[in-house]
């Protein structure tokens, strides 16, 4: 199936990051214009897009901000939908875990993502009421399957898999579809520095996730809302 973004304006937060580079190329191949929320602008060397006409690169922009991120999706000349890969990582058993550590997670994973989608409904709304739009999360297999050590990062995603569920159901009738991808351990540098001795072999690779998540995103996806969608590979 050939994704069609033509005249299609498309959010991604992190874009910036591995996940999110992937799925910025593969949009600007389907004709979709790329806005992109970012702490400071990204290294040229990489991001190859950078100089793309129908890139814009934000920044700064706090997207764990209300007012940061009510402002930049205000700004936006209009919107079809609104991918959100920005996120992070940590892992620790829960008697090492601090509340400090356990209430940044939930900041960086579940505040961002309940900031984002909100904007993102209210433009969408305000845009193209009648044709809907698309919203696409990004979990992660530790929030539907228990994984030791975890707690608090399974705890922040797993809040990002109701948040789909829900707003799913609740925005069915305007025809706006969320759904989320839930990624096992991504074949990136960071990751290969972090676990030398795994089999990068079969860990998914960013660009083979960035298209699960083009798809759900796309007009082309007619009909598909409420997914969690495993982007597992062979891991």
């Amino acid at each position: 199936m050939k994704l069609d973004y033509s005249d299609r304006t498309v959010v991604i937060t992190g874009g910036t990051g591995a996940l999110g580079s992937a799925v910025v190329q593969i949009l600007l191949d389907a004709g979709a214009s790329v806005f992109i929320p970012a702490h400071r602008p990204p290294n040229p060397a990489d991001a190859p897009w950078l100089r793309h006409d129908r890139v814009r690169v934000i920044a700064p922009v706090d997207v764990g901000d209300e007012r940061a991120i009510e402002s930049f999706y205000q700004s936006l000349p209009s919107l079809w939908a609104s991918v959100h890969t920005v996120g992070g990582f940590t892992a620790s058993p829960i008697d090492k875990t601090s509340l400090s550590d356990f209430r940044k997670i939930m900041e960086i994973n579940a505040t961002t993502c309940f900031l984002c989608c909100r904007e993102a409904v209210r433009k969408i709304r305000g845009i193209t009421p009648a044709a809907g739009g698309r919203i696409v999360n990004v979990a992660a297999r530790p929030a539907v399957i228990a994984t030791a050590g975890l707690t608090a990062y399974a705890a922040s995603k797993a809040a990002v898999v109701s948040m789909t569920t829900t707003l799913a159901e609740e925005l069915a009738g305007e025809r706006i579809w969320i759904n989320a991808v839930l990624p096992s351990t991504m074949d990136t540098p960071a990751n290969r520095a972090a676990m030398p001795d795994a089999d990068f072999s079969k860990w998914p690779k960013v660009e083979e996730v960035a298209a699960t998540i083009a798809f759900l995103a796309s007009p082309q996806n007619a009909v598909t809302r409420q997914a969690l969608v495993p982007v597992y590979g062979q891991s």
